[in-house]
């Protein structure tokens, strides 16, 4: 299992039929984390290697084409929850890896983890596995019934998202956002915005009256401030857990618990 979101997914899904090893460390950030020779190692003796696939676990690529190559069931996930490409500006072309930003999108991936965790993972009480992953589900969609209601709540105005780098194409798409622009114009927090890029972003913020800047905790906000400031306007900086989930026992240490977090935050910078 590559990536932490993904990896709290799984745990509920499998329960205690199966171990679950998860490679990325809590607060990590997915784009440019690195796995050990160790896990390298430890992967060749899984019965199902889950991946988030869409590009998104930048230095781990090779690792899952080895597991490939050496016959190991592999799994990634976004290709099989109808992925959106990117819009203007930022990695055009190419699909969107973020799609855990739309809970029905990992309510659809729920259900294709518990098949694969049936058909491929040797022992699994297929009954247990099932039932796990109708109750999870449900719990999925109880998340998402709550942030439409939460959403709603915005004015349609209002509802302008400025990220530090384009995370929430799902979310906005589900939920009826308009992305105006992000601080790292890419779909990866490893590029870096010029100074003509921050320039166009500010007159955008300015121009559509934007109420808030998210970014990820896992990211520096000194861009984020220095926009804030350039568009001349009260906007709040907003820390939120957008790609890795916090430490455990946290609000923000699941991924039902970190989007409700997040959902919280947004309607608390663009409401008022």
């Amino acid at each position: 299992m590559t990536t932490n979101i993904l990896g709290d997914v799984v745990s509920n899904i499998v329960g205690t039929e199966a171990d679950v090893k998860v490679l990325m460390p809590r607060n990590a950030d997915p784009h440019s984390f690195e796995i050990s020779a160790a896990d390298a190692a430890e992967i060749s003796q899984a019965d199902l290697f889950i991946s988030n696939g869409l590009g998104l676990e930048e230095g781990i690529t090779r690792t899952a084409d080895s597991a490939r190559s050496e016959g190991i069931d592999l799994l990634e996930v976004g290709e099989h929850v109808d992925p959106l490409r990117y819009g203007d500006g930022a990695s055009p072309g190419s699909f969107d890896p973020h799609f855990w930003t739309d809970p029905d999108r990992i309510d659809r991936a729920a259900e294709l983890i518990g098949s694969a965790v049936i058909e491929d993972v040797r022992d699994a009480d297929t009954t247990a596995v099932r039932q796990n992953t109708a109750l999870y589900r449900k719990r999925v969609q109880g998340i998402s019934k709550y942030m439409s209601e939460k959403f709603n709540t915005i004015p349609v105005e209002r509802r302008q998202l400025v990220t530090n780098h384009h995370v929430f194409g799902y979310l906005a798409e589900r939920f009826d956002f308009t992305i105006v622009g992000a601080v790292v114009p890419s779909g990866t927090t490893l590029a870096s915005p010029s100074a003509s890029d921050l320039d166009q972003l500010a007159h955008k913020i300015r121009d559509a009256r934007v109420a808030a800047i998210f970014v990820d905790s896992s990211q520096p906000d000194r861009l984020a401030q220095v926009l804030a400031s350039e568009a001349r306007l009260p906007i709040k900086v907003k820390s939120l857990h957008t790609e890795s989930l916090d430490e455990e026992g946290t609000e923000a240490g699941t991924y039902l618990g970190m989007m409700k977090s997040n959902t919280d935050e947004i309607v608390d910078g663009l409401r008022s």
